[in-house]
């Protein structure tokens, strides 16, 4: 086994944050899946020879170099726009490096090819022969099989949760359980039980321990919590330990918000601070156990930091209602409203929090807990909407201009027979 030398994962990573309009949020080396995951976020319009495949080995499933490069819609941006950017970037690929390509997921062209076990199948090794079949045709570059690069696969999805969990068992013991849990189960005649889930089983020898390795398609359709608790009821069925789990690269908000509002309901708790949710799930789901979790690094939205620039309510009280009171259009009332209306329900969830819990007021606590939740809830969503009602305003604004740029454009066409009165036209305006 060729182990990727920490060099090359940083040579990757410096291409990576140098490539303009690009910034790298995590990497996430591991020595026996032998497989380093890298995860950056750009705009759209912003994304061959370290690595030779003959000397690859690893636990983790591949067919090349850059083995699978999928485009995920975050934030403002959709599926469709992260079509256009799979087929952009896997005809450049090709083109650069004479390399064959294949699109998956929402960008896949015939069925065969919309899931990503489907186009590994054999991986590396069966390339040479599985290239020479018409129905495997690359949608991308040669037909020709590159074996220091193998092929690449690219396409667009939603975000994929990279969720293991830990066990100390044999990795035959992991993957019984991985056969059971994962959608394709153990073949067509016996599915497995968790829908969106794949999986299978392998051993950590750094860190001496067994785990369930899966990818969570769609957390919404199969939560987080919905994986690991499945796992724990198979492994006290074989009468293994689970010793807590793992995320790999980073994970969306709402799938830990998700999870922590689970166990809130399931434990009867009363958690309402987003930033105390997020630790109910590190401590119920033992997301520290091989390595520290820090929100502010493993959390995409937290990441993101590229995102919040210029935000109002990212400001402090005095900037804005400095910019609420300058010389422009936006922000203005709405967002003054939302600021307003969010304070006022900011005082209810203070108010209720300050009652409930205390001993004289203990009658109250039942009510309590009912009525600061839907305060709590009124606070997030209104101080959304002091950004919300801005942008709205500016978007129409840039609309505007551009209808009028339009129209003035239209103008100059019809007064083309009439060059020096056109000119002076366009120089006024």
């Amino acid at each position: 086994m060729q182990y990727i030398e920490k060099h090359v994962i940083d040579a990757i990573s410096a291409a990576i944050s140098s490539t303009h309009g690009c910034s790298l949020l995590d990497v996430d080396p591991g020595a026996s899946t032998n497989r380093t995951v890298y995860t950056f976020v750009g705009s759209p319009e912003a994304a061959f020879s370290l690595i030779d495949m003959r000397k690859h080995s690893g636990e983790h499933p591949r067919t090349g170099a850059m083995d699978v490069c999928p485009f995920i819609p975050v934030q403002n941006v959709s599926m469709d726009d992260c079509v256009h950017c799979a087929n952009m970037f896997g005809q450049k690929l090709a083109e650069m490096l004479h390399v064959p390509v294949y699109l998956y997921g929402e960008a896949a062209r015939t069925e065969t090819r919309r899931s990503l076990p489907s186009v590994r199948t054999g991986e590396y090794e069966a390339l040479p022969e599985k290239l020479k079949r018409d129905e495997w045709a690359p949608d991308f570059g040669p037909a020709l099989f590159v074996p220091s690069w193998g092929a690449t696969v690219t396409g667009a999805r939603k975000f994929l949760i990279a969720y293991n969990v830990n066990l100390i068992s044999t990795k035959e013991q992991a993957h019984r359980i991985a056969l059971d849990i994962r959608e394709q189960g153990r073949g067509k005649d016996q599915p497995g039980l968790l829908k969106k889930v794949q999986g299978i089983g392998w051993y950590l020898d750094e860190a001496d321990l067994a785990q369930v390795s899966t990818n969570i398609l769609d957390y919404e359709v199969t939560p987080l919590h919905a994986v690991y608790e499945e796992i724990c009821r198979d492994a006290e069925d074989l009468n293994l330990p689970v010793v807590g789990s793992q995320i790999v690269g980073l994970i969306p908000l709402k799938a830990l918000l998700d999870s922590a509002d689970f166990y809130i309901q399931r434990d009867r708790l009363f958690i309402i601070e987003e930033e105390h949710k997020v630790r109910l799930v590190i401590s119920k789901l033992g997301l520290d156990s091989l390595a520290p979790f820090n929100p502010k690094e493993r959390i995409i939205e937290y990441m993101v930091k590229s995102q919040e620039d210029g935000q109002l309510v990212s400001l402090s009280l005095r900037q804005f209602v400095q910019s609420v009171g300058a010389r422009t259009a936006a922000p203005g009332g709405g967002s003054v409203s939302a600021a307003v209306g969010a304070m006022g329900a900011a005082l209810g969830a203070m108010v209720g929090q300050m009652t409930y819990g205390k001993r004289q007021f203990e009658n109250l606590d039942s009510v309590m807990r009912r009525l600061i939740p839907p305060f709590h809830q009124a606070m997030n969503e209104l101080l959304d909407m002091v950004d919300a009602d801005s942008s709205a305003f500016n978007s129409y604004m840039v609309r505007r201009k551009l209808q009028y740029l339009q129209s003035l454009r239209n103008i100059c066409r019809q007064l083309e027979p009439f060059p020096l009165f056109t000119s002076v036209t366009v120089t006024r305006v």
